[in-house]
């Protein structure tokens, strides 16, 4: 890994494969990005690939490995293991469902007659997980003999949870773990990490001290290899402040929220507030592939503010709708708001990239959803077509759309050269230093330095005017 900014995306979003997704990185961005975080690029029965069968080989219709070792060459890569669950449809599921008992898989999953002291839990028990759903996470398996049971499903039902307290389960995740790093991984994002421990009695989200014990086993697995984890969680940011204690590297999924606010309000005194005690050893962002994330907000903006800055995605964004965020459209996250980050800015191109700039100068090493480097609008088509609220932000763009994007529009390369200063300045070193300073209400000054050079970020929160200048040690 290396200390430039990352890209996020499909294998089949910035051009319809890998081969393609290659060339417009060598083309465009080869100076913009240093490492990609290619979302799950394995065999999938649902979620846009985060339901995998397998993870020894690539979807055939996004290319092979042997393309993803050769986009390893020139970039640091992020796989993503899904810690907490594995498909329905993998060989897995299918030979536990037709064999049951005498299925060697069998142990791999969370069964609720096993988990639950009389085969069902209480409703006390039900009101204290931490679920996505109304009612116990569950699915009910018809088995070849005939017979039913609840197993533990938490997301979608194409997404059946793992049982990472049996040894079969384990050494799942330690043969998944090598074959990852071998194929080429610098950093594997364990998706859904705090769902994986499940505890009786407990909310079974980031369960105590479990959840260390895991991660660690995780950790010994790959640190042999040079390879790094990062766990994603969406919650309270005291949850990420822990495990940054710990030495392990966390996501700001903070800073989208906050910024959002500076840029409404004019005010800079939360953002500051945050940048001042976020950790150094962090990946931020401002968007992914999922929504906006509200939950991870909470008590660094108050109530009331969180509140208004919701409604002014709807107000001050564009082309975002409440509707898109229900039900309606299989909207599964309350806390999440489905809607790109420069359509949250109203598509405003000096907001928007006021916005990135601040993301360059905080505390971390910067990710930009390839929807974000482009400076993508609400794809409201996609969204109509699939009724799937967070396809708002997950736009297919061809090579020749690219290109026409850098040939026309003057925000796509102003980005990109902000991006080739945050990863050419040496004022941007991880263990350098990060100053905020408040100008009344409205302008912030962010100071980052090195013992090799300074770079200062000077911006008006209400005009959205900014410079930025800098100097290096000779």
């Amino acid at each position: 890994m290396i200390n430039k900014i990352m890209l996020i995306t499909y294998a089949d979003s910035l051009g319809k494969n890998l081969g393609e997704l290659k060339e417009v990185l060598d083309i465009y961005f080869s100076k913009a990005f240093g490492g990609v975080h290619i979302l799950p690029f394995f065999p999938s029965s649902g979620d846009r690939g985060f339901a995998p069968m397998r993870y020894d080989i690539t979807d055939e219709n996004l290319g092979t490995m042997e393309q993803i070792r050769e986009i390893s060459k020139n970039y640091y890569l992020m796989f993503d293991f899904m810690v907490n669950h594995i498909s329905r449809q993998s060989e897995y599921f299918k030979d536990f469902q037709s064999k049951k008992d005498a299925s060697q898989y069998k142990d791999l999953f969370i069964r609720y007659k096993d988990f639950w002291e009389n085969g069902e839990p209480t409703q006390e028990q039900v009101d204290k997980i931490y679920k996505r759903k109304p009612r116990a996470p569950y699915i009910d398996v018809e088995f070849a003999d005939g017979t039913t049971e609840k197993v533990w499903c938490t997301f979608g039902e194409e997404q059946i949870d793992l049982n990472v307290d049996t040894e079969v389960t384990r050494n799942f995740i330690r043969e998944t773990l090598i074959r990852m790093c071998e194929n080429g991984a610098s950093i594997i994002r364990l998706d859904a990490f705090a769902y994986a421990v499940k505890r009786a009695g407990t909310s079974c989200f980031f369960v105590e001290p479990e959840m260390w014990d895991l991660l660690h086993e995780i950790e010994n697995i790959v640190k042999p290899y040079g390879v790094m984890i990062l766990p994603e969680i969406h919650e309270h940011y005291s949850i990420q402040m822990k495990i940054a204690e710990k030495g392990f590297w966390i996501y700001d999924f903070a800073l989208p929220v906050l910024v959002l606010h500076a840029l409404y309000s004019g005010r800079g005194d939360r953002l500051k507030n945050w940048i001042d005690q976020c950790p150094k050893h962090q990946f931020t962002t401002l968007d992914t592939h999922d929504g906006i994330g509200i939950v991870d907000v909470k008590d660094l903006l108050t109530d009331e503010e969180i509140e208004e800055t919701k409604n002014n995605m709807f107000t001050k964004g564009a082309n975002v709708k409440r509707i898109y965020n229900t039900e309606a459209y299989n909207n599964l996250d309350i806390y999440q708001i489905n809607c790109t980050y420069y359509s949250a800015l109203g598509n405003n191109d000096k907001a928007y990239l006021l916005a990135r700039a601040i993301q360059f100068f905080a505390p971390g090493i910067p990710m930009v959803y390839y929807v974000g480097a482009m400076a993508g609008e609400n794809d409201l088509e996609l969204l109509e077509a699939t009724k799937e609220g967070r396809n708002i932000n997950r736009h297919y763009y061809t090579k020749e759309e690219i290109a026409d994007n850098f040939a026309s529009r003057r925000i796509v390369n102003d980005l990109r050269e902000l991006m080739e200063f945050r990863n050419t300045h040496p004022a941007f070193a991880v263990e350098g230093e990060c100053e905020t300073e408040l100008r009344g209400e409205h302008v912030i000054k962010i100071t980052r330095s090195s013992q090799d050079g300074m770079a200062v970020l000077e911006a008006d929160l209400k005009t959205h005017e900014f410079t930025i200048t800098c100097s290096e040690q000779k």
